[in-house]
């Protein structure tokens, strides 16, 4: 057979890299855990609590677009919340959306435990929870056909790539399991942190044991190794960050599966996780000042207003793309142009709210 793929390779899965092209990377990343960890720190436990809840919300969320599978937010906050063990209104939660969020805390309240094959089974389980179209769940993929990452008409489709065999998956994923754990848990292991979750997600997004989910899988086990190189939950935004440019994210992984020297790919992905970590420092500041804002002005507005706001705030630190305009208000709070008019002019004079534009352009923002 004629050799294409990385794992096709003589040198697989012994991959190299050239350190120094890292070395900037890896310093800064150290110097980033140090002030992330520092802010949580210094936040008070409720929102503590809450930037808990936005972290593993966004992940659950954008980690699933990256895929394509767009899901509702409130739905996945509700399950995060219910499977923190916190209080929660009683709501109907899709499949889908429970299955993610519960993978999502299951990987920060066990971030520490040595990987097994029965956790990615689980993980499995839970992020195809609902499905009935997949022949294998719960388990490595069995089929005969080739595991192909394709785009395109069916009839004219292009092969992106080509994962090993359905009979390999026993030998690869006993390579990969071994891999991991001596290179997070044993001494004298000399991989640096973000080159360790490169390889992690890389390595295993190679094997593509899985029918289904094996992206989604590869960035928990990036922030999995992330994590046990720290210490404690890393806690950033990285599918948040991978969502936002994921068409570098997938030219990126297509530049690198055809060899076992991954510097371009490592440079890429450890880049990534620094700009991830400066995500999660804006969301730091946001949720404090999110905080004070409701402190300052909750008794100030009617239900209508509240809910328009809460809206506002459920954009993140980005804000509401565009900026809130009237139509928006009446569409949001559910009201007529006159009372939303009304509202508007009252959270402007109470300055709740900010505007720029005139007449038709007009927007309105959060004044924080």
């Amino acid at each position: 057979m004629r050799k294409i793929w990385n794992w096709q390779s003589d040198e697989w899965p012994n991959f190299t890299y050239d350190e120094t092209k890292l070395k900037a990377l890896e310093l800064q990343f150290s110097k980033n855990i140090g002030t992330v960890l520092g802010a949580i720190k210094h936040v008070n436990t409720e929102e503590k609590e809450q930037f808990l809840i936005e972290v593993l919300s966004n992940e659950a969320l954008k980690t699933s677009e990256i895929e394509g599978e767009y899901l509702d937010r409130d739905s996945i906050q509700s399950s995060i919340k219910k499977n923190l063990g916190l209080s929660v209104e009683k709501r109907n939660i899709k499949p889908a959306e429970f299955g993610v969020s519960e993978m999502m805390v299951d990987l920060y309240q066990n971030f520490n435990e040595p990987l097994t094959h029965q956790k990615m089974y689980d993980w499995h389980k839970m992020l195809t929870n609902g499905r009935r179209d997949l022949i294998d769940v719960g388990r490595y993929r069995t089929h005969a056909d080739p595991m192909q990452v394709v785009s395109g008409r069916l009839d004219k489709h292009i092969v992106h790539f080509e994962a090993p065999p359905s009979s390999e998956m026993k030998q690869e994923m006993d390579g990969f399991v071994n891999w991991f754990n001596t290179s997070h848990y044993e001494s004298g292991n000399e991989i640096l942190p973000l080159a360790k979750a490169g390889i992690a997600h890389l390595y295993f997004v190679s094997i593509h044991p899985f029918e289904d989910g094996n992206g989604r899988i590869a960035r928990a086990l990036a922030e999995k190794s992330i994590s046990l190189s720290i210490g404690e939950a890393a806690l950033i935004s990285l599918s948040k960050t991978i969502e936002a440019s994921k068409n570098t994210y997938y030219d990126a992984l297509a530049d690198n599966n055809k060899t076992c020297e991954i510097t371009d790919w490592l440079v890429y992905f450890g880049q990534t996780i620094l700009d991830a970590q400066e995500e999660t420092l804006k969301l730091i500041d946001f949720i404090i000042d999110k905080a004070k804002f409701f402190d300052r002005f909750s008794i100030s507005m009617n239900e209508r207003q509240l809910k328009v706001v809460k809206r506002l705030f459920d954009a993140g630190p980005q804000g509401f793309i565009g900026g809130l305009s009237s139509e928006n208000y009446t569409r949001i709070a559910k009201t007529s142009a006159s009372t939303a008019t009304r509202d508007l002019k009252d959270m402007l004079d109470k300055s709740i709210l900010k505007k720029t534009g005139t007449l038709k352009s007009t927007r309105y923002w959060l004044n924080i």
